[in-house]
């Protein structure tokens, strides 16, 4: 047999309750095999044969999904999912598993197309992920998912969202209002994502202690962002500019999600898209990846798909015949 170590990170869990009182839980798997387990913050570094590093694996797994479904996990569950496993039976698809990105009240935020699990992975192997791709297709819920779960489990300290205020037919001096009534519109999407994901209280106390920030693109200038995590929204109206000066806000212990649709630019006709700059710039720079979706991956209203696919075709056959 092979012995192997391997470092197993657990997220969207509280440490403690899945330890159990006096690491009670930690200890009947202990008992149950010869492989070494030492937990260093979210981390469990497994020590033993393959074989039974790969069973601990999936029962940590487990355990972490019947804590964050059921909000308490005891030795009876503990001893549950240990002989539902070890006898070769699961209490769901380790594969689903891997997909989920945070634990909720009311559900659990999880990927659901081959194009979320790739965006996924490459969010949380890289410090700065680009998702581009149509409307529909889960790129700013899932960006916010991402960044809560790191801000839980203490990953990082503050969660920073920005957008660019394009101004789409209108102009923001013309809107009635202050300055923040005038602006809440174009960060609207971002507040309805927090809403699904904090309950409301917790959100205002995110908020009112900064831990949360929303705000236009143009209020990131002059800032250097440590232990943040910054989302990037409708990417695709910031200008080159505008872009350069979003990534390098980046400081110590940061990442970032940037999420456009280029498909979709309301900047003036003579002016270049940040977004569209960035994909062909920084394609090759090691630490930046590049996500993209298609219509397959659209997870709204099953119309969506149809009228994105309609679009292309008009699109098409109008470059076609000029």
């Amino acid at each position: 047999m092979t012995a192997v170590e391997k470092k197993i990170i657990i997220d969207n869990v509280n440490m403690l309750d899945l330890l159990g009182s006096s690491d009670s839980n930690l200890k009947l798997l202990e008992d149950r095999f010869n492989t070494s387990i030492t937990v260093r913050g979210d981390n469990f570094i497994l020590k033993g044969v393959m074989e039974e590093v790969e069973v601990i694996e999936k029962i940590l797994k487990e355990m972490t999904y019947v804590l964050n479904t059921s909000g308490k996990l005891n030795p009876n569950d503990v001893n549950t999912i240990l002989d539902l496993t070890i006898e070769g039976k699961e209490l769901v698809d380790q594969d689903e598993l891997d997909t989920i990105v945070l634990y909720t009240k009311k559900d659990v935020v999880k990927a659901r197309t081959n194009g979320q699990v790739n965006y996924i992975n490459l969010a949380r192997k890289n410090d700065i992920c680009f998702a581009i791709g149509p409307a529909g297709t889960g790129k700013t819920y899932l960006a916010v998912a991402i960044a809560i779960s790191a801000l839980k489990r203490g990953l990082v300290k503050k969660l920073i969202l920005a957008r660019p205020a394009v101004e789409a037919g209108e102009s923001l001096g013309f809107l009635p209002g202050d300055f923040r009534e005038k602006i809440d519109p174009y960060l609207r999407p971002l507040y309805d994502a927090l809403d699904d994901m904090i309950p409301s209280e917790k959100l205002k106390n995110y908020i009112e202690k900064r831990n949360i920030e929303i705000v236009p693109l143009a209020y990131m200038r002059g800032r250097t962002l440590n232990n943040a995590y910054v989302i990037l929204d409708e990417a695709q109206n910031s200008t080159t500019m505008q872009m350069k000066m979003f990534l390098t806000r980046l400081g110590g212990n940061s990442k970032s999600i940037i999420t456009g649709d280029i498909t979709q630019i309301d900047l003036p006709p003579k002016q270049v898209s940040g977004l569209v700059q960035a994909k062909e710039i920084l394609s090759k720079v090691e630490g930046v990846a590049f996500a993209y979706f298609d219509k397959g991956d659209v997870v709204r209203h099953k119309l969506v798909k149809d009228i994105i696919d309609a679009y292309e075709k008009f699109n098409n056959n109008n470059n076609g015949n000029s």
